[in-house]
C-alpha cells in the first residue's frame, strides 16, 4: 500500500525561546516520511522560492503548518508563504488543482489554557472557529482538512512534564498521517485533534508505533 509523504513546515520567530514547537520540529525531522522544513532557516529575508515551495507541494500527499499561535494567526512567514505560494492557476482558480486531494493539518501551541478558548472565555471562540481562515483555505485549494493538534499552557508544558506526552502523541499523528489511518469523520466533529486521539487513530498505528 502507498504511504503519505508529509510535507512540515515550521514557522517560529523566536526558536531559542521554543521549549514546545522546536522539540516537535526536531522529532518529526528523524522521521524518514517527513520533509522537515524550517521556514524561517530557509528565508530569513523572506525572499521565498515560489517554485521551489510549489514543487514541495506536488511531491507531497499531507501538508503540516507547525507554529506557535501568536496573536490568533500564523507567524508572519507562513502567511507570506501562503500569499506568494498558493497562487492562482496553481492551487486554485482554472487550472488550479495541484492540491486536489492532500490533507492539511496545523500543529500549535498556544500560551493560554484551553477555557480561555471557548465563546465564554477570554479569546471569545474556541481554537477551531480562530482558525476557520486556514480550513477555508484548505477547502479553497481542494485539500481536506484535518482539525488541529494543539497544546494549550505551553510556556507551563515542560517545567510540569506534559511535553513528553505530547511529543509522543504528536509521532503517532504523524505516524497516522503517513499510513493513512486518521479517521477523518472522528477528526472533523473535534475541536482540536487530541482531543480523542484514541478514536481518531486505530490501534493498528498505535501498535506500529510500539514497534518502530
Amino acid at each position: 500500500m502507498n504511504k503519505n509523504k508529509i510535507l512540515l513546515l515550521y514557522a517560529h520567530p523566536s526558536q531559542r525561546r521554543s521549549d514546545v514547537n522546536q522539540p516537535m520540529f526536531e522529532a518529526a525531522r528523524s522521521l524518514d516520511y517527513v520533509t522537515a522544513v524550517d521556514l524561517y532557516g530557509e528565508y530569513p529575508r523572506f525572499k521565498i522560492d515560489i517554485d521551489k515551495e510549489q514543487q514541495r507541494l506536488r511531491e507531497h500527499d499531507v501538508v503540516v503548518f507547525l507554529f506557535p499561535f501568536y496573536w490568533y494567526s500564523t507567524p508572519a512567514i507562513l502567511k507570506e508563504w501562503q500569499d506568494l505560494v498558493l497562487e492562482y492557476g496553481f492551487a486554485y482558480g482554472a487550472g488550479g488543482d495541484a492540491l486536489h486531494g492532500k490533507w492539511f493539518m496545523c500543529a500549535l501551541s498556544a500560551g493560554g489554557n484551553e477555557q480561555a478558548y471557548r465563546a465564554q472565555g477570554y479569546n471569545h471562540f474556541t481554537l477551531r472557529e480562530l482558525l476557520q481562515p486556514l480550513e477555508q483555505t484548505a477547502r479553497l485549494t481542494g485539500m481536506c482538512y484535518i482539525p488541529p493538534f494543539a497544546l494549550f499552557q505551553s510556556r507551563t508544558a515542560k517545567d510540569e512534564n506534559r511535553l513528553s506526552t505530547h511529543i509522543q502523541d504528536w509521532l503517532l499523528v504523524l505516524k497516522g498521517l503517513h499510513t493513512g489511518a486518521i479517521d477523518i469523520d472522528a477528526a472533523m466533529a473535534l475541536n482540536k485533534l487530541n482531543d480523542n486521539l484514541d478514536c481518531v487513530i486505530g490501534d493498528v498505528v498505535r501498535e506500529e508505533q510500539r514497534n518502530d
